[in-house]
C-alpha cells in the first residue's frame, strides 16, 4: 500500500495525504480522520519523504511500552532514560495498550522518527521470524522473551527474569511455611504471556513437593489489573473457605487481592498468606507490608540499554540475559503449625 493508494481510496489528492502524515494544520478535521482510519486499517507506514533520506542519522533509541497501566514499568523507564542519556543518545518514549501490536508501533517510530535501535518494554512471548521482520533496526525485548514463539536465540535479544523459575520459588516460600492449599490469582492460564510461565511454576512447585494441583483454587482475572483480581480474590474467598495462601502473579493485584480479603472479613497473614512478584513501591505501604519477589527495575533497563547499544554500535550482536530476583520480606507470610 503506497500513498497514493491511501488518497484514491479516500478521494482526495496525494499531497492532502501526506499534509495528514505531516500533522499539517491546514487539513479539515473530518478529511484528517478519514486519511488516518485507513491508515491504520490497511497498517500504513510512511516511506521517509526526499527531504529525509538526506538527513544525517539521529541518535535517538526508541522505547515502545505496552501495558499503560503497569506501574511495574516506571522505574524500568526512568532506568533506560538514565542509561540512554548517559550514552550520549536521545530517547524517544511511546507508549501503547495491552493489546496493541508493539513491533507495528515499533516500526512506525523508526520510521518516523529514523531511529538507530529499539526497546521493547512489555510485548508478547511468541514472535514469528516474519513479524519481526518489519524491524529494521536492532531491539531488545525488555521483561520478557520468546518463550512461545520459533525465533532462533540470535534473532533477537532480551533482558527478563525467568517467570516460572521465580514463581516456582514464590509458591515453594509458602510450601516451607506450612501451606499446602495454596490459591493463585493471575490472569490467565494460557495466554503464551506472564501469566502462563507463572502458572507452570505454581503447578511445578506444587507437583515437586507433594500437593495435588486444585484447580478450584486458580483464579482467572481475565485483565491484568487491580480492579480485575479484587474481584476474583472476592469470587475465590466466597467460594472456598479452606485456603491458607495465596500467589499473586504481580504486586499491584496482590494489593487488591488483600484488600478483597479484608473487605471478605479475612486476615493478612491469620487466616491468609499472600506472596507476589514484582516488589513496586505501592506494595511497601499495604497493611501488612507485601512479602514478594522483587525484580531488579533498574538493572532490566541498564542491561537492555547496554545491549542494544553494544549492536548499534556494532561493538557485540544479539544476546540474552536472565536475571535474578531478590526477596523482600514484610509481614503478609505467616508459618503454619
Amino acid at each position: 500500500m503506497t500513498i497514493k493508494d491511501i488518497a484514491e481510496r479516500c478521494g482526495v489528492s496525494v499531497s492532502t495525504v501526506s499534509r495528514v502524515l505531516n500533522d499539517h494544520p491546514d487539513v479539515s478535521e473530518k478529511v484528517r480522520e478519514k486519511v488516518m482510519q485507513v491508515v491504520e486499517e490497511v497498517h500504513y507506514v510512511p516511506n521517509g519523504s526526499a527531504r529525509d533520506l538526506v538527513k544525517p542519522k539521529s541518535n535517538s533509541i526508541g522505547l515502545v511500552v505496552r501495558g499503560v497501566g503497569n506501574p511495574f514499568f516506571t522505574e524500568v523507564i526512568r532506568s533506560i532514560e538514565n542509561a540512554v542519556g548517559q550514552a550520549g543518545y536521545t530517547m524517544i518514549f511511546h507508549q501503547i495498550a495491552s493489546g496493541e501490536d508493539e513491533l507495528s508501533a515499533g516500526a512506525s517510530l523508526v520510521q518516523s522518527k529514523r531511529l538507530r535501535g529499539l526497546i521493547l518494554l512489555g510485548g508478547c512471548f511468541d514472535y514469528s521470524k516474519e513479524q519481526i521482520a518489519v524491524l529494521k533496526v536492532p531491539f531488545v525485548c525488555c521483561s520478557y522473551t520468546n518463550s512461545f514463539g520459533g525465533l532462533k536465540e540470535d534473532a533477537y535479544s532480551s533482558v527478563t527474569i525467568n517467570d516460572q523459575k521465580e514463581a516456582y520459588k514464590a509458591v515453594e516460600l509458602l510450601i516451607e511455611q506450612g501451606h499446602k492449599k495454596i490459591a493463585l490469582i493471575l490472569d490467565s492460564r494460557h495466554d503464551h504471556s506472564v501469566s502462563e510461565l507463572r502458572y507452570k511454576g505454581y503447578c511445578q512447585a506444587l507437583l515437586d513437593h507433594g500437593i495435588e494441583l486444585d484447580e478450584e483454587l486458580v483464579e482467572e482475572t481475565g485483565k491484568f489489573d487491580m480492579e480485575s483480581a479484587y474481584g476474583a480474590m472476592h469470587r475465590l474467598a466466597r467460594r472456598r473457605k479452606d485456603f491458607t495462601a495465596a500467589f499473586v502473579i504481580a504486586d499491584s493485584m496482590a494489593v487488591a487481592a488483600m484488600k478483597a480479603l479484608s473487605d471478605e472479613g479475612w486476615n493478612v497473614p491469620e487466616d491468609c498468606s499472600v506472596i507476589a512478584i514484582d516488589g513496586i513501591t505501592m506494595s511497601t505501604y499495604t497493611v501488612p507490608t507485601l512479602t514478594t519477589l522483587v525484580q531488579p527495575a533498574e538493572e532490566l533497563g541498564e542491561r537492555s540499554v547496554r545491549i542494544l547499544l553494544d549492536m548499534v554500535e556494532k561493538k557485540a550482536g544479539n544476546r540474552h540475559m536472565e536475571l535474578e530476583t531478590s526477596l523482600r520480606e514484610g509481614g503478609s507470610i505467616r508459618k503454619l503449625d
